[in-house]
């Protein structure tokens, strides 16, 4: 509007009292709108100064990113998934990546090379490394206890008919080797006196899919995997659990070196694991766990799936503190095997200093408690 009104002006100097008039008037609209313009500007130009200060005064914190490795599927693999998947590693400012590194050796390997930062494996390779000489530190254990149960093609109904059978493991010296061994000593039968063969198949899905297809005839497995397989017909010889057998089945594993220099670090992903235990356990998210471990485990039915999960919370300890008579356990088994793991002081494994820190402070009672847990 104020450009056609000054476009009625006369093209030569001469105005009228009307041109002066139209003048003033599109002059102090223009001024109007230049101090709105000019208004506006410093608010655009001041936020833009504001938002660069303080990127450079409070940076967004970056996220750290570290590589987990485990070794084997398995109910216990669930809280290291549940982390991961539920936002509770990015939650502490870490971006992770979950490896499978099928055989404990080669996983110790990758934390000793640097390849990876944390292990999540048994107390078994930690021991094995240490009989060969590098030592590693055990900074948690989520399982401390064995809560497995031999399981038997239907046909077998009571431990002396598993004379002479085939039993399934994943490695010679690793964690379902011992577990298989311990099994054995707890129904009273002996390797070499009664004749048992023991085949290396693969992880614990594994084994439970050659017991299925009867290339095994018994396996020592937990969780869910052995509902499966009840669920199917299979006998259950033992129930290891009421026994209350010691063993370290999983373990937050890290170099020494990884302790003295990230320890930070090593403490956030402590809190990671203490949180994601809490979640785990927590009856509100019932159903986000039995779902993973479905589509873990390959589980279809959900009676077996809810089952499993009984089993799981059974297994798993809200406080994770490592178990040195599990650790013991384990030498003695291994010592068998390997002479050399009989000189291992398994106290120098242990370093629970930083989970003792967050009992002590209070983290992990008031993770329990926000999470619903007593």
């Amino acid at each position: 509007m104020g450009r056609s009104r000054l476009s009625s002006l006369p093209a030569t100097g001469e105005m009228s009292e009307g041109d002066f008039s139209t003048l003033f008037i599109w002059l102090r609209r223009s001024r109007a709108r230049f101090c709105l313009v000019k208004k506006n500007m410093t608010v655009v130009v001041g936020t833009l100064f504001l938002w660069l200060t303080l990127s450079v005064v409070a940076p967004v914190r970056a996220q750290t990113k570290i590589t987990v490795g485990y070794a084997a599927i398995s109910p216990r693999t669930i809280p290291l998934i549940i982390a991961q998947e539920q936002g509770i590693f990015a939650k502490r400012g870490i971006e992770t990546r979950l490896v499978l590194i099928k055989g404990a050796p080669i996983l110790v390997a990758s934390l000793l090379t640097g390849d990876i930062e944390v292990g999540y494996t048994g107390g078994t390779s930690v021991l094995g490394a240490a009989a060969q000489g590098p030592y590693l530190k055990i900074l948690a254990s989520i399982s401390s206890k064995l809560t497995h149960m031999m399981i038997a093609s239907p046909n077998f109904k009571s431990a002396e008919q598993l004379r002479g059978k085939r039993f399934g493991i994943q490695s010679m010296g690793g964690s379902t080797w011992m577990h298989t061994i311990l099994g054995l000593e707890h129904v009273g039968l002996d390797v070499k006196r009664d004749n048992i063969n023991i085949l290396i198949i693969g992880d614990s899905v594994l084994i439970g899919q050659s017991l299925e297809a009867g290339r095994i005839d018994a396996a020592v497995l937990d969780g869910a995997l052995v509902r499966r397989l009840i669920s199917k017909g299979f006998s259950v010889i033992a129930d290891l659990t009421p026994a209350d057998i010691p063993m370290l089945n999983q373990a937050v594993v890290v170099t020494p070196e990884f302790v003295q220099r990230r320890g930070e670090l090593a403490e956030r992903i402590l809190m990671t694991l203490v949180e994601s235990l809490a979640f785990t356990m927590a009856p509100a998210n019932k159903s986000i766990v039995v779902k993973t471990m479905m589509r873990r485990f390959q589980i279809s039915d959900p009676k077996v799936a809810d089952e499993g999960y009984q089993d799981l919370l059974a297994s798993i300890d809200r406080k994770p503190f490592p178990s040195l008579d599990g650790l013991r356990n384990i030498r003695r088994l291994m010592a068998t095997q390997n002479p050399k793991a009989a000189n291992v002081k398994v106290e120098d494994l242990i370093d629970s200093r930083l989970i003792r820190k967050l009992d002590e402070n209070g983290y992990i009672d008031k993770v329990a408690a926000a999470y619903g847990l007593k």
